[in-house]
């Protein structure tokens, strides 16, 4: 054999070996920007624990303009983080999206409110007006008034519902006696304002009852039937999971590795390192594997939304274990 054609045999060879432990491309979508929210799956990438799986990861980070479930509809990710309310409104209406993993075990969602506002439990909130995020983040606060007899349409017997921006300047202005935060965010941006956690009484909604699931992976069911697809998403949930536990245990290096990720610049050291440990208190435990009480809970919150609920109806097939059983084996 002449040493061309041995040079092509082997080079035909060498592409036919490379092609053939090319690593899978997955794209996911965060739900908002960059920050320690989703630090579990920039430290998978940044530790090489999704090159171990044999993927390659493109993390997309989302922000005000950015729908996940709009992204996937349209071709734009495998996988999508997002909100149970929402990721069910969508598939209400036609999206056949499936959660197949949860890492947030519990809701960082919370009602921040002023003391001096007279405010000390839930029954000092008639007559008050009260800040609440909508686009599909309203429904548990409606259905928290619902349950507690109080009307959102104002008067001294209800509550008067401002749109709140993302946010806290309606807090800070006096604009809202309380507002909507996240312990791992803006709670924290009203105390980096002036106020003090001694000016400030806070109601969670996981301790009110009404906590919906936030931060559920969730791809399309059409993906789901492929069996590559399955295996794939098999690898990312593992990898992911174990990026979420490193970052739980390593809280200050990876809140570095989401700076590091952070393209805008807008983060800082301080804000991040403390939105990591409020974070992992929401992942804590967590194996990935959606707790079906919880998801009960959401619906049922969903459900009961007041007049205009997120969805009518019981979802059929809106989750799956199969992905973070074979995860966890």
């Amino acid at each position: 054999m002449n040493t061309f054609l041995k040079t092509a045999l082997a080079g035909v060879a060498a592409m036919g070996a490379s092609m053939a432990h090319a690593a899978d491309d997955v794209t996911l979508q965060l739900k908002w920007v960059t920050q320690a929210q989703f630090a579990g799956y920039y430290v998978a990438l940044d530790k090489g624990f999704y090159g171990e799986e044999d993927l390659n990861v493109t993390i997309k980070p989302g922000g005000p303009d950015v729908a996940p479930a709009q992204v996937i509809a349209g071709g734009g990710a495998d996988v999508v983080l997002d909100w149970m309310p929402s990721a069910l409104a969508s598939r209400e209406k036609g999206l056949d999206l499936v959660n197949i993993a949860q890492p947030f075990a519990s809701s960082g969602m919370m009602l921040t409110c002023r003391k001096d506002t007279g405010i000390t439990g839930p029954e000092d909130f008639a007559g008050k007006t009260l800040g609440v995020w909508f686009f599909g983040n309203e429904y548990p606060f409606l259905s928290w008034m619902s349950q507690i007899g109080l009307s959102t349409d104002g008067g001294d017997d209800g509550v008067t519902v401002l749109k709140q921006g993302f946010n806290v300047d309606p807090l800070l202005q006096g604009q809202a006696a309380c507002i909507s935060t996240m312990t791992y965010n803006e709670y924290w941006q009203v105390i980096d304002a002036g106020l003090t956690e001694d000016d400030l009484v806070t109601f969670k909604y996981e301790e009110m009852g009404v906590a919906t699931l936030e931060d559920g992976m969730y791809v399309l069911q059409e993906n789901l039937d492929d069996p590559a697809f399955q295996d794939k998403m098999v690898r990312f949930v593992r990898a992911s999971m174990k990026g979420w536990k490193y970052a739980e245990e390593n809280p200050d290096e990876a809140a570095d590795i989401v700076l590091e990720n952070d393209a805008t610049g807008a983060q800082t050291e301080k804000h991040q390192q403390r939105m990591m440990r409020e974070i992992a208190k929401l992942t804590a435990g967590s194996t990935g594997k959606l707790n079906e009480a919880d998801y009960e809970r959401t619906v049922q919150t969903l459900l009961k939304g007041g007049s205009d609920p997120v969805i009518t109806a019981t979802p059929e097939g809106a989750w799956t274990h199969m992905i973070t059983d074979a995860a966890l084996k």
